[in-house]
């Protein structure tokens, strides 16, 4: 992540998840993006931690489409902090990684919970950059569409 702070410090104690110098950054950097990806990424609910559309803990269900130019990414919701799933359907993608801290670098259904995403202006379109618990997930693309669904909790 360029601007995103995966292990921000307050004081003393350190390892929170800080998006401020991504927020304060993107305002110069939204009309470079795609009209998709700036929607996206300029969502007001996107980084708000308290809103039930930041994709803070959500959790890669799927991946459809690895090694072609439209891939799709399935997001699960957390019952606790979602009401809804995400998918985002990527355009004209050129590169597409997934790190995996168990070597799935496929399906991508092993990199855990969503810690934040950050979405940033390339060549190509944009760079959208997920980054779990578990690994990372980076999607070149020349465009994005993200779309919430309407999900079911099954808590127990």
């Amino acid at each position: 992540m360029e601007y995103v702070d995966l292990d921000a410090r307050t004081g003393e104690l350190s390892g929170f998840l800080d998006p401020a110098r991504y927020l304060s950054s993107l305002p110069s950097i939204a009309g470079d993006l795609p009209p998709g990806a700036r929607a996206f990424a300029t969502d007001p609910d996107h980084y708000d931690f308290r809103s039930r559309r930041c994709v803070k803990d959500l959790t890669v269900q799927a991946v459809r489409g690895a090694g072609t130019e439209e891939v799709e990414v399935e997001l699960r919701h957390n019952c606790w902090k979602h009401d809804r799933d995400l998918i985002v359907r990527y355009t004209g993608v050129s590169s597409f990684l997934i790190d995996s801290v168990d070597g799935d670098h496929v399906r991508g259904t092993g990199l855990g919970a969503v810690m934040l995403d950050e979405i940033l202006p390339h060549e190509d379109g944009c760079v959208h950059e997920i980054a779990c618990w578990d690994g990372t997930l980076t999607v070149v693309c020349r465009d994005l569409r993200a779309t919430w669904t309407e999900a079911v909790c099954s808590q127990a």
